[in-house]
């Protein structure tokens, strides 16, 4: 349960900061220190459930493990705009 909150705060905050580019977001980093008392594993279960649900469009979580209690999200990648200019 504490992942799944931890998720939630996560695309409110991506959420935020993207306004109504967020359906454009493909990926999320997320560093979460081996220290940090969450479990990987759950939080990455979690997040994809967060990212399968509009405004999302299906981005994947990228989860890195270092040293310490570090809990952040780290970056973001939204996908380029490729349509041709009129």
């Amino acid at each position: 349960m504490h992942e799944l909150s931890l998720a939630i705060e996560i695309g409110r905050l991506v959420e935020e900061k993207l306004g109504a580019d967020v359906s454009r977001c493909v990926s999320v980093g997320v560093e979460v220190g081996v220290a940090s008392g969450v479990e990987p594993s759950a939080l990455e279960f979690c997040l994809e459930a967060v990212f399968s649900h509009p405004p999302w469009n299906g981005a994947k979580a990228v989860l890195s493990s270092p040293p310490g209690d570090i809990f952040q999200v780290t970056w973001f990648e939204i996908e380029d705009d490729d349509s041709p200019e009129d």
